[in-house]
């Protein structure tokens, strides 16, 4: 496992497509694909405070985002340790504007109704997810 190279952190800059794999209670690997911002030093994923990922992530920080590239065979997998953020229960609270954030660090576009988007992100329980490299393997950057 390497270290993660400035060429490897350009390659990862304004991928937004990942997998993010995550370790169950019982050992066994559990992936789901996510969007993700990457700004050169962490990835960052909107997630919901029930589903599976969060859990693993609560009871064991290790995780794996894998990132293909565009012709199939370049590929970085990076080992990272997870830390989950606040869950958002007040529309435009501080875990809100993180979300918000991530949000258009991802699509590279505003939200036209913030007020909708924070009222959202309450409803489905969310929170930030950042991701800080550990190592990297790959392929073709």
């Amino acid at each position: 496992m390497g270290d993660l190279t400035d060429e490897a952190r350009a390659w990862l800059t304004g991928r937004t497509r990942a997998v993010l794999i995550t370790t169950r209670a019982d050992g066994s690997p559990q992936s789901s694909n996510v969007l993700t911002a990457f700004d050169g030093t962490s990835f960052r994923v909107s997630v919901t405070a029930d589903r599976a990922k969060t859990r693993n992530l609560a009871r064991d920080p290790r995780a794996v985002v894998h990132m293909v590239g565009d012709d199939f065979w370049s590929y970085a997998s990076v080992s990272c340790e997870a830390r989950l953020g606040a869950v958002t229960t007040t529309p435009g609270d501080d875990a809100g504007r993180a979300l918000l954030d991530t949000y258009q660090a991802i699509t590279g576009e505003t939200h036209s109704d913030p007020d909708e988007f924070f009222a959202a992100m309450v409803s489905e329980r969310r929170l930030v997810l950042t991701l800080v490299p550990t190592g990297v393997v790959g392929s073709g950057w």
